[in-house]
C-alpha cells in the first residue's frame, strides 16, 4: 500500500505518559513498551504516511496532582512539561535505533537536547520523512498534553488527530468498561456528544479547539498490535469523533 491509498497521509498521534510505564509498576519508562510503540510509529512512517507524536507526562507528573497536594498550579504544570521531555527523549532514541530519524521539538526551549517549536520547520521534516515528536505541551500552565496535541494537529495541518489509549480499552465506550459490565462501545460519536454527555476522550478544551476546525478524533487502543497501521490503512480501529451525525 502507497500513501496514496491510505485513508490519512498526515496525522497526529497523542500517546499518554502512562503508556511509556507499559506494565511496570516501577519506574518512569518501560523500554519494552517504548520499543512497541516506536515499531508502531515506524511501521506507519514506512507507507509513507507524516507522523507528528505529542507525549504525555503523566508517568514521571502530573501537574493537576501536584496543584491538589498544595503546589503552585503553574509550577507544578512547568514541572509536567519537563517529563514529557524527557518520554520524548527516550522514544527518539528508541526510534534512531530502528533507523528512523526523528526530530523532537519542544514548547519549553533548551538547546542542548531539542529544538525549539516552529511550524514551518516541523512541516518541513516532515515532509522528509522524519518523525516529529512534540514535547514540553503548549509551553503554557494550564494546558493539557490533550490541548497541545489539538493545536499542533492543526497548525501543521494534520488529517485527524490519533489518540492512542493502554489498558485494554478500544474506543470510546458509553461507561468505563472496566467498571461497568453493560458499557458498549461507540463506533462513531460527534464532538457535541461528547462534550454534552461528558465522555472521557480529551479535555474539553482539545475537543472544542478539534471541533472549531473540523478535525477528527479517532481513539483507538495503541497497544494493541498493528491497530495504528490497519487504522490507516481503512480498517475499523477505535471510535471516530467528527461533526457528523449518523444517527439516522
Amino acid at each position: 500500500m502507497t500513501v496514496e491509498e491510505t485513508k490519512y497521509s498526515r496525522v497526529l498521534l497523542k500517546l499518554s505518559g502512562e503508556s511509556f510505564k507499559g506494565q511496570r509498576g516501577y519506574g518512569i519508562v518501560d523500554p519494552e513498551a517504548v520499543a512497541f510503540m516506536a515499531r508502531e510509529v515506524q511501521s506507519v512512517q514506512q507507507l509513507g504516511v507524516q507522523i507528528g507524536v505529542v507525549v504525555g507526562g503523566g508517568n514521571i507528573w502530573r501537574g493537576i496532582s501536584g496543584a491538589g497536594a498544595g503546589m503552585d498550579r503553574a509550577q507544578a504544570d512547568y514541572m509536567g512539561m519537563l517529563a514529557t521531555v524527557m518520554n520524548a527523549l527516550a522514544l527518539q532514541d528508541t526510534l534512531e535505533q530502528l533507523d528512523q530519524p526523528t526530530r523532537v521539538q519542544t514548547a519549553v526551549h533548551m538547546a542542548q537536547i531539542a529544538e525549539p517549536y516552529i511550524r514551518r520547520r516541523a512541516t518541513r521534516h516532515l515532509e522528509k520523512g522524519r518523525v516529529v515528536i512534540f514535547a514540553g505541551g503548549t509551553g503554557n500552565p494550564f494546558f493539557t498534553t490533550d490541548t497541545a496535541a489539538a493545536l499542533r494537529a492543526v497548525e501543521i495541518e494534520a488529517d485527524v488527530v490519533l489518540k492512542g489509549t493502554h489498558g485494554g480499552i478500544d474506543g470510546i465506550y458509553t461507561a468505563d468498561p472496566k467498571i461497568d459490565p453493560k458499557a458498549t462501545k461507540l463506533d462513531h460519536v460527534t464532538y457535541l456528544e461528547v462534550l454534552n454527555r461528558g465522555l472521557k476522550v480529551m479535555d474539553a478544551t482539545a475537543i472544542t479547539l478539534c471541533m472549531d476546525n473540523n478535525l477528527p478524533i479517532v481513539v483507538f487502543d495503541l497497544m494493541g498490535e498493528g491497530n495504528l497501521r490497519s487504522l490507516l490503512e481503512g480498517g475499523q480501529v477505535g471510535t471516530l469523533v467528527d461533526e457528523e451525525d449518523n444517527s439516522e
